[in-house]
C-alpha cells in the first residue's frame, strides 16, 4: 500500500490549514466560538463581583455576595451553552462528511506546488553597525606669557626696578615651566589618541571581517535555499511528467497528494492506504475509520444548580449506532467521489474501495483490520450520480456493495463474496 509521498507531503501542511480556515467558517463553530466568549465573560463578571464582596462592609456584604452567586450561576450557564455548542458543531462535522467535500473541487494544480526561495533579510545585528569613530584630539589652549606691570611713582623710583626685573624672571622661569608642561601633556594626549585610533581600526577591521563571513554564510544559505527550490521544481516538473505518460508510481504519488487533501474532523480521523495497478486502471484503496468508543456518544450537557457542577446525558445506543453507521457509509461514497473528481484525466478507471477499523482483536490480542464496507466503482457510472441528492447508504447498495450488518458493533462483511457494480 502506498504512503503519503514528497509532493503529497509538501502539499498536506497548506491544505489542512486552509481547509481547518474554512471549517471555521461553519455556522456551528461560529456559535461555539461565540458562546465560549459569552462564558469567558460570565466568568469574569462573577469573579469581579466576588471580589467586590469581599472588600464590601458587612452591611453591602450580603447584597455583594448575592450578586457573585448569581453570576457564578450565569457563568456556568454559559459554560454548559458553550460545550452544547461545542458538542453541536462536532456533530454536525460528523453527520456532513460527504457534503463537506462537494464544496471543494478535489483536483490539484500540479503547477501550484512549484516553490519559490525566500530569503530571510540579511540582519547582522550590531555588526552590522560601524564602530564608533574616535573623537578629534583637542588640546587644551598653550599657556600665554604677561609680563608683570612695572610699578609707578614713588615705589617704583626706590628700588622698583630691581624688583620688576626679578618679579619678569620669575614669570619667564614660569611661563616655561607652563610651556614644558603643556607639551609634555600634548604628547601623551597625542600618544593616547594614535592608540585609540590603532585600537578603533583593530575594532573595525575585525568587525567587517566578521560581517564579510556573516554575509558570506548567508549568500551561502540563500544560494543553498535557491538550490533546493530549483530540485523540488526540478522533481515536480519530472513527476508531472511521469503522470502524463502515466508512469504507475507517479499516479499513485498523485492519489497520495489528492487524499492528503481530505480533512476529516477530529472526532473522526481517517487516514488512507492505496496502490494502483496500470495494467487495469484499478485503485486499490483503504481507508481506515475510528472505532465507534473513540466517537463521542455525549448527548447534551447541564448545569446542576444544587451541587454547582455539569452533568451530561448519553446518546441513545440507537442514535449513536446511527450516527456511526452514516458516518461510514459517507467516508465510503466521499472517498470515491474524491478520487474520481481529481483525477481528470481519467487515468483511473475503478476503485476498488475497502472502508473498516483498524484494531486490537478482543479474541486474540493481536492486530487486525475489520473490513465495514467493500465496493468496486467504475468512473463513468459514479460520475454520472447527483451526490448531493443521494442516501449514501442506497448509493452503496446500488453499487452492489458488501456492508457490514452493523457497523458500530464492528460486524465485518463477507469478504468472501465478490464484489464489482451492478450491471446498469
Amino acid at each position: 500500500m502506498a504512503k503519503r509521498g514528497f509532493f503529497a507531503e509538501m502539499n498536506y501542511q497548506a491544505q489542512q490549514a486552509e481547509k481547518r480556515r474554512r471549517q471555521q467558517e461553519a455556522q456551528a463553530v461560529r456559535a461555539h466560538n461565540a458562546a465560549v466568549r459569552e462564558a469567558d465573560r460570565a466568568q469574569k463578571a462573577a469573579q469581579r463581583a466576588r471580589a467586590a464582596a469581599a472588600r464590601a462592609s458587612e452591611s453591602e456584604r450580603k447584597a455583594a455576595e448575592k450578586e457573585a452567586t448569581r453570576l457564578h450561576v450565569e457563568a456556568r450557564a454559559a459554560e454548559v451553552e458553550a460545550m452544547n455548542s461545542d458538542l453541536a458543531a462536532t456533530y454536525e462535522e460528523i453527520d456532513s462528511l460527504l457534503a463537506w467535500t462537494l464544496e471543494f473541487d478535489d483536483y490539484v494544480d500540479l503547477e501550484a506546488l512549484k516553490v519559490t526561495a525566500e530569503h530571510p533579510p540579511f540582519s547582522p545585528g550590531s555588526i552590522g553597525h560601524p564602530i564608533p569613530a574616535v573623537p578629534e584630539l583637542v588640546y587644551p589652549p598653550q599657556p600665554g606669557y604677561m609680563e608683570p606691570p612695572a610699578r609707578k611713582g614713588l615705589a617704583g623710583a626706590i628700588g622698583g626696578k630691581k624688583r620688576h626685573s626679578e618679579q619678569v624672571e620669575q614669570a619667564k622661569a614660569a611661563h616655561a615651566q607652563a610651556e614644558r608642561d603643556w607639551h609634555q601633556s600634548a604628547l601623551r594626549q597625542h600618544a593616547e589618541h594614535i592608540e585609540k585610533l590603532s585600537a578603533r581600526d583593530a575594532a573595525e577591521a575585525e568587525r567587517l571581517a566578521k560581517l564579510a563571513d556573516l554575509e558570506q554564510r548567508y549568500q551561502a544559505e540563500c544560494a543553498q535555499r535557491e538550490a533546493d527550490a530549483a530540485h523540488r521544481n526540478d522533481e515536480l516538473a519530472k513527476f508531472i511528467n511521469d503522470l502524463a505518460f502515466d508512469l504507475e508510481d507517479a499516479i499513485e504519488q498523485y492519489v497520495g497528494i489528492v487524499l492528503s487533501n481530505s480533512v476529516y474532523p477530529t472526532a473522526f480521523p481517517v487516514d488512507h492506504d492505496h496502490s494502483f495497478d496500470l495494467a487495469t486502471r484499478e485503485l486499490t484503496l483503504q481507508v481506515n475509520v475510528p472505532e465507534p468508543i473513540t466517537v463521542p456518544t455525549i448527548k447534551e450537557y447541564r448545569y446542576v444548580k444544587a451541587k454547582d457542577e455539569i452533568a451530561d446525558s448519553q446518546l441513545s445506543n440507537k442514535a449513536q449506532k446511527d450516527r456511526y453507521n452514516a458516518a461510514v457509509y459517507q467516508v465510503a461514497v466521499r472517498s470515491l467521489h474524491e478520487v474520481f473528481e481529481a483525477d481528470r484525466a481519467a487515468k483511473i478507471q475503478t476503485v476498488a474501495l475497502t472502508v473498516g477499523v483498524n484494531r486490537i482483536a478482543p479474541a486474540t490480542g493481536l492486530p487486525e483490520h475489520v473490513p465495514l464496507v467493500v465496493v468496486a466503482a467504475d468512473r463513468q457510472t459514479f460520475s454520472s450520480f447527483d451526490l448531493a441528492n443521494v442516501v449514501p447508504s442506497a448509493t452503496l447498495e446500488h453499487l452492489g456493495a458488501a456492508i457490514s450488518k452493523s457497523p458500530f458493533d464492528l460486524v465485518p462483511v463477507d469478504t468472501n463474496r465478490t464484489v464489482r457494480q451492478r450491471s446498469r
